[in-house]
């Protein structure tokens, strides 16, 4: 998979058919944080009164963010959901929460493969209310597990595994339940559990960030002076510059270590800021206007990768002993086979050819999409991935595949 192929798809997540496949930026921008749009959420918000507190950003799509969060009532991490809040983005979201609802009904033992909605309610902020969804945790997608085998495939016999699973959940929502979810593909298939163990919060013996007393979050109740976008207070860009000055000055490096070690609350931002790059060391901030995070990964429950995952011996080492149990999750645009929403589904890359002609279709759109996610974990390309020319777009190229 060529470069421009792996940021066409980097910005996918909720969103229609057309649009969650083609968004070409890391993170949602800021045009959409406005009355309607999406609520501007900062590390240690809390919702419902309190009970989920966020820890970090996991993802965004057309109709939300998504972002990992600390349930205070059952000391447990979520996925939490915060939809924009138009009307008709609303009205979505509660035909999401019906279809959610009727999938959990009908899984009580939790054995369909299916991601399990855990709560909803609503938000209000200063765009609007916002609904909001919370589900169980869970790992990285199968396009990290994609990005692992660097694009080249992963063996057979892992292939048949993910694939029985997604068959697992594809029948109950089918059989049982006439769902379809129209819109299958690597991002919205997760795994349990992430592939670096070292990078799951459940696991990492970190403490989640929770609500103080005053009503503020850890983070914000020992950094009061710290501005709502997360950058340093002036006495810690002081300390920062008069410890990169001494260094210039010829200090001993060590001499800076210890004065940095000294000083817990500017010591990553110190160690940072001799290399040019104060923000990246700064955990728990974000800013308010952009929210961006450029190793966040989409969909519902996922945590950051990015592209820190290690050398090619390493994530080899880290893919042989993964747990290949997934489920599916996003179903933002899922309809009923007797009651449909839309006939424009589907990423265009998964896109079955009845959609692509304009004709009806049912729950064998999502078995395509399947086949066409079993040859992307097979070969680490895609099956289907057209390019518009100067007097054609990609929905004539693709569709001149299936002539009628």
């Amino acid at each position: 998979m060529t470069d421009k192929q792996e940021v066409e798809r980097s910005g996918s997540g909720s969103g229609s058919g057309t649009e969650s496949g083609d968004y070409t930026s890391e993170d949602e921008g800021t045009e959409d944080y406005r009355r309607g749009g999406y609520h501007a959420v900062r590390i240690g918000d809390t919702f419902k009164n309190g009970r989920y507190v966020v820890q970090s950003k996991l993802g965004w799509g057309h109709f939300s963010t998504v972002w990992l969060a600390w349930d205070t009532q059952v000391s447990q991490y979520v996925a939490l959901k915060v939809q924009k809040s138009a009307q008709h983005y609303t009205e979505a979201a509660m035909d999401e929460i019906t279809i959610l609802q009727q999938i959990a009904e009908g899984d009580q033992e939790d054995k369909k493969c299916v991601v399990k909605l855990l709560d909803h309610f609503k938000h209000s902020g200063p765009n609007g209310q916002h609904v909001c969804m919370v589900f169980e945790y869970l790992g990285d997608n199968l396009l990290t597990v994609i990005k692992y085998s660097d694009y080249h495939g992963l063996p057979i016999h892992m292939v048949k595994e993910i694939c029985f699973y997604v068959l697992v959940g594809l029948d109950y929502l089918h059989r049982e339940l006439s769902i379809i979810h129209t819109d299958l593909k690597p991002e919205n298939i997760l795994l349990l559990s992430m592939i670096d163990s070292s990078k799951d919060p459940r696991k990492s013996g970190a403490p989640p960030i929770l609500p103080s007393s005053r009503g503020k979050s850890a983070v914000e109740s020992t950094k009061d002076a710290k501005t709502l976008n997360g950058d340093l207070t002036r006495n810690q860009k002081k300390k920062i510059r008069r410890k990169a000055k001494q260094a210039a000055q010829g200090c001993m490096e060590k001499e800076v270590s210890a004065e940095v070690d000294a000083d817990p609350e500017t010591s990553g931002a110190v160690e940072s800021s001799l290399n040019g790059n104060v923000e990246e060391n700064l955990s728990g901030s974000v800013d308010t206007n952009r929210l961006s995070d450029t190793d966040a990964t989409k969909g519902d429950g996922q945590v950051s990768q990015g592209t820190k995952r290690g050398s090619r011996s390493t994530r080899r080492k880290l893919l042989k002993s993964v747990d290949l149990k997934c489920k599916l999750v996003d179903f933002g645009n899922a309809c009923w086979t007797y009651k449909q929403f839309t006939s424009d589904i589907q990423t265009r890359q998964y896109r079955c050819p009845e959609v692509v002609l304009g004709s009806k279709y049912s729950t064998s759109a999502d078995l395509w999409s399947l086949a066409c996610i079993c040859f992307e974990l097979a070969t680490g390309d895609v099956l289907f991935d057209p390019h518009s020319g100067d007097n054609f777009d990609r929905d004539e190229v693709y569709s001149s595949s299936f002539p009628i």
